[in-house]
């Protein structure tokens, strides 16, 4: 038990996560510190689980040998314990899945529409709704960021930052492009059309993660947000663009009235998002010289979402399908999110 769940190093970043909270300005980076704090109530119930496991596997080796002495009465009560014991292995699997240095972080979801003007904007806001949903039905917690409408239907683009325990460990394996074939509502002819959108997952890094950006580097844009909030925001130049001209990386911010503060979370968001390129540019080194030819998956299709001539999801990578469309749709994307959890362990 102790290797397979590695109970030992769990302990020492319980403690270590203690020492943290211990620290007299712990509390002044406030979303850092409930991440912790929520870790430290994780990692205090996964190793209770744990032991309660051991209890119950020494209980079994215990009713296993009386069996042999002759005691048949006692198959039942294995039978049961066997039961409960498979029910708690299965809970804490998905622990040991959620192990990865960023898993436990918030994160920022980007949906953006492919080729196909209307019919992809409108997937896009689909997507979108699917993955509020989710949010709402496990307790994540989600703000818009910036979001550019369709000129007649649908999204054009959204970011969205999204807060939870593990929100970026279950959401990672959202990224990638996401296919839908259904019979268009926009098509006079009700033909039937594929539409393609992306999704890009961020951690949002704690600051002391962050790479240092040189202001050279910057190309910064204000313009009038287009977005939900009333007067304040819709007729002054408060939303804010960011251009990183090294990277070509672009981020937007428009759900503030100050413009200072829409500056403000933008930076926050391209912090994350070259942390993040610096993380993968080192993990495709390191699979150079190890000899593996890894793709980071963005701009591959991942999963498709067929509902005409016929309804069914199926992931490209794990090959987990279901017929039910229209739940999937609804935000019931857990089965997928941990079925690409075992694929990535396996």
């Amino acid at each position: 038990m102790g290797g397979l769940f590695d109970v030992g190093q769990k302990e020492k970043k319980l403690q270590k996560l203690e020492n943290q909270m211990q620290q007299e300005h712990f509390w002044d980076d406030v979303d850092k510190a409930t991440n912790i704090s929520a870790q430290v109530n994780h990692l205090k119930k996964e190793l209770t689980e744990i032991k309660e496991i051991e209890a119950s596997i020494n209980n079994l080796e215990e009713l296993i040998i009386l069996i042999n002495q002759g005691d048949n009465l006692l198959q039942q009560e294995i039978e049961d314990n066997l039961t409960s014991l498979t029910e708690k292995l299965n809970e804490l699997e998905i622990n040991v899945l959620l192990s990865s240095e960023y898993d436990s972080l918030n994160c920022y979801l980007e949906i953006h529409p492919g080729a196909g003007g209307t019919e992809s904007c409108d997937w896009a806001s689909m997507l979108l709704r699917m993955y509020l949903r989710f949010c709402e039905k496990n307790n994540y917690t989600y703000e818009i960021i910036d979001e550019q409408k369709g000129d007649e239907a649908g999204i054009k683009s959204v970011t969205v930052l999204i807060k939870g325990l593990f929100a970026y460990g279950y959401f990672k394996g959202e990224k990638g492009v996401h296919r839908l074939v259904r019979i268009s509502p926009f098509d006079a002819g009700a033909r039937r059309h594929t539409s393609f959108a992306s999704v890009t997952i961020t951690p949002e890094f704690t600051s002391d993660a962050f790479v240092e950006i040189n202001e050279k580097d910057l190309k910064i844009d204000v313009y009038r947000s287009s977005g939900k909030g009333g007067q304040g925001v819709n007729t002054t130049d408060s939303a804010v663009r960011i251009t990183h001209l090294p990277t070509k990386t672009v981020v937007t911010c428009q759900n503030e009235r100050s413009q200072l503060k829409n500056k403000e979370i933008a930076m926050q968001v391209l912090k994350s998002k070259l942390y993040q390129l610096e993380l993968e540019k080192k993990e495709m080194e390191l699979s150079k010289i190890k000899g593996v030819n890894t793709n980071i998956d963005f701009g591959s299709q991942i999963r498709s979402y067929v509902l005409e001539p016929y309804t069914m999801v199926k992931d490209a990578r794990t090959g987990y399908e279901t017929t039910r469309a229209d739940k999937v749709l609804d935000g019931d994307i857990l089965d997928f999110m941990v079925a690409m959890l075992k694929n990535k362990k396996s």
